[in-house]
């Protein structure tokens, strides 16, 4: 008669190594998110700019105009940081679930920077600036509900 929990324990390991593999690449996406940020071209705008918009409120047009003047330190910093939808020529649909990851928690990071931050509503315009799907909006509410990031 047929076991089935060596089969079991063999897919079990598969999937724990594929999950390490995940884990791992996301622990190096801890220790180098945003480093570029560290160095010109990137520092000297984001010195200037890191004050102005804590007191805007994201998403409106004065938050607009700070990032049409941060448009160089920008560019750089998405070409460099795939965590950006902007890295990507096709946006939001070329990044992977790790990516996202990363940007959900780059979000939150981002609020608590803001004087009236609120990730809830960021991940509504959003879905307006980036295009995304219903589905993937709410995979991301459902997160922030599971990691407690709200």
């Amino acid at each position: 008669m047929y076991d089935s929990r060596p089969d079991t324990y063999q897919h079990i390991q598969t999937v724990q190594a594929l999950l390490f593999k995940c884990v791992k690449d996301l622990l190096w996406r801890a220790e180098a998110h945003d480093l570029t940020k560290l160095h010109d071209p990137e520092k000297a705008v984001f010195d200037e700019f890191t004050p102005k918009l804590k007191d805007s409120t994201y998403g409106s047009e004065e938050y607009k105009s700070f990032l049409q003047g941060m448009k160089p330190a920008l560019d750089h910093h998405y070409a460099h940081n795939s965590h950006h939808p902007e890295h990507y020529p096709n946006g939001i649909k070329g990044m992977s679930l790790l990516d996202i990851v990363e940007m959900l928690c780059d979000w939150k990071a981002a609020t608590m920077r803001h004087a009236d931050g609120d990730l809830m509503k960021s991940i509504e315009i959003n879905q307006q600036r980036f295009g995304y799907s219903d589905e993937l909006k709410q995979i991301l509410l459902n997160t922030v509900k599971e990691l407690s990031l709200a």
